[in-house]
């Protein structure tokens, strides 16, 4: 059975000045069913530190952080000056750019504790595809997910486990 996350999870300690940070600049943003946008960073922190076990803080603190430079207006140079080089180049590699083809092969030769942060992000962008609005983008993020992110869940065995143990619930969406 799948395991999955949700924004009723505990953040894990440590990180409230991030939380902070995120939930100032994602403020009013909500994801495509709805929920407030700031329930996506708990649950693929959730997963990091819950599933994944990992307990490293720049890590946890990149996964909260993840999608503050590629959905607002802040910019890497202030989430390296707030929370340091590492975090902010944690941030970086899973920032997606203009072309999503590009970013997609650039993640291929992304360091671990990168791809660990994209593993997290994407696990919980896929645990409820099938209630996307749109079935069309619920294939094509299937197919995305399966031929992209998939292959580099190989760097850690949860997230391996995770992946192989989604792609047979949601194959309905090949």
């Amino acid at each position: 059975m799948l395991r999955t996350f949700s924004a009723a999870d505990d953040w894990p300690p440590g990180l409230d000045e991030a939380v902070a940070f995120a939930v100032r600049w994602h403020a009013g943003q909500t994801r495509p069913a709805g929920e407030p946008y700031v329930e996506h960073l708990k649950e693929a922190t959730a997963f990091l530190a819950y599933g994944a076990e990992v307990a490293d803080p720049a890590l946890l603190h990149a996964a909260v952080l993840h999608d503050v430079v590629e959905d607002t207006a802040c910019t890497t140079a202030e989430v390296r000056d707030t929370f340091g080089d590492e975090v902010a180049t944690l941030v970086d590699w899973v920032t997606k750019g203009d072309d999503r083809d590009a970013y997609l092969a650039r993640l291929r030769t992304a360091p671990v504790d990168a791809l660990l942060v994209k593993l997290a992000d994407r696990a919980s962008n896929v645990q409820r595809l099938d209630t996307h609005p749109r079935p069309e983008k619920q294939r094509t993020y299937y197919a995305e997910t399966v031929r992209s992110i998939v292959p580099l869940s190989t760097v850690h065995p949860w997230f391996a486990d995770w992946y192989g143990t989604w792609r047979r619930e949601f194959a309905h969406l090949a």
